[in-house]
């Protein structure tokens, strides 16, 4: 009798411990340990910006793209075979090729150090990133919005939910690309929830649950970064900002090739009032001749542009349909 009791506390012990370890691993603060787990990969080298910003310096195929179920044994193309054509003049790229000109773009944290080709830097997601989320699922998202079609002539589309938009655009034609040079400026945040952008926006679909989108450019978010620093980003969506998609690299999809340019970080410098003036310029656009059509964005600067990243088609169809609206603006 005495054995069977023994039995059953050690049972009732082992429960309880069971029990205790499962909720322990349901926790808000567990849970946030996975996900930070999945997002800051092992690094092979760590550098500190001056902003605060932590760059991990990550083997590009451990990089969190591969995480995506169809990207596991993607092959990963480091250059495109040809550009398109007439985005320079050949003679003067040359000769900015040759020399020993200004990198393409320059950012806070390359005064403290530099990633390793086959290496690619990641800006580390830290607690409060996530803190600041409506949920550690939305992190890196937008909030499903209203895409207002620009070929409407409902202005206030324009501005629904406190938006505000001054755009151009093109649409219509059979598009295989564009590319846009942004001024870059730091406009004044007022609220913690406004942001600002200036960017290059590739639209496709019937402006429904169909959406497309590829967005690039620079902007302030304090809700995303937790500052007001001007700061490089993408954006993708393959299903109207539902399920899919995320801002720079915060979910499984874009595969990053270059190891000079951290998405997500600060730029600098910046444009100045009656001062120095800065800015960046971007290409998009399909790789045609492959066997998946990827979208490749690069980074352009003196008449050279190096590639960035590559969306593959298994995370966006964008290019896919002709159906395209191609915008530029904030």
């Amino acid at each position: 009798m005495a054995a069977a009791r023994v039995v059953a506390c050690l049972l009732a012990a082992v429960m309880c411990l069971s029990c205790g370890a499962a909720a322990a691993a349901r926790s808000p603060e567990a849970r946030m340990h996975r996900h930070l787990k999945r997002l800051n990969k092992p690094a092979v080298k760590s550098i500190e910006s001056p902003d605060g910003d932590i760059i991990d310096c990550v083997h590009i195929s451990h990089q969190p793209a591969f995480d995506h179920p169809f990207l596991k044994n993607h092959t990963i193309q480091m250059r495109p075979s040809y550009h398109p054509e007439g985005l320079y003049d050949e003679s003067k790229a040359n000769v900015a090729s040759s020399g020993d000109g200004e990198r393409p773009m320059v950012q806070l944290w390359h005064r403290n150090g530099r990633c390793a080709p086959g290496t690619v830097p990641v800006r580390r997601t830290k607690k409060d990133d996530l803190m600041r989320a409506s949920s550690m699922r939305r992190y890196g998202r937008k909030h499903k919005p209203t895409v207002a079609n620009p070929m409407s002539v409902d202005l206030a589309m324009l501005n629904e939910g406190g938006h505000q938009h001054a755009i151009s655009y093109v649409q219509g034609e059979k598009y295989y690309g564009a590319k846009a040079t942004i001024n870059v400026w730091e406009p004044k945040i007022e609220q913690p929830n406004e942001f600002s952008l200036s960017q290059l926006w590739i639209l496709g679909g019937s402006f429904g649950e169909d959406l497309n989108s590829i967005e690039a450019g620079w902007q302030v978010s304090p809700d995303l970064y937790g500052d007001n620093n001007t700061r490089l980003f993408t954006y993708w969506t393959s299903d109207a900002y539902q399920a899919t998609g995320c801002y720079n690299i915060l979910c499984s999809g874009f595969v990053q090739i270059n190891n000079e340019v951290a998405m997500g970080a600060s730029i600098f410098p910046i444009s100045g009032y009656s001062g120095s003036q800065y800015d960046i310029s971007i290409l998009i656009w399909k790789v045609s001749g492959e066997a998946v059509h990827p979208v490749l964005f690069e980074n352009c600067h003196q008449h050279e542009c190096r590639p960035q990243g590559i969306l593959p088609t298994c995370c966006c169809a964008l290019y896919s349909s002709c159906s395209l609206t191609e915008l530029w603006g904030s």
